[in-house]
């Protein structure tokens, strides 16, 4: 798991919008869109998904895992 302990090391084990953003080489905005469609890719991403009060964060542990099986 070498992609997931490259995030990790970088970004500790929870992703901001803009971290992940970052990381897939988007814009935030771009991404958040992105995010409301419909797909696979989009549900694998968004099942990584944790709210905390307002805040909306993303597993480092499962997003290494969808990008190393793309």
């Amino acid at each position: 798991m070498q992609i997931e302990e490259a995030l990790t090391q970088i970004y500790g084990p929870l992703l901001t919008i803009t971290q992940l953003a970052k990381v897939l080489g988007r814009s935030a905005e771009g991404l958040r869109i992105g995010l409301r469609t419909d797909s696979d890719w989009v549900r694998r991403v968004n099942s990584t998904k944790i709210k905390l009060g307002r805040r909306i964060y993303f597993k480092t542990a499962g997003i290494a895992q969808i990008l190393d099986q793309a």
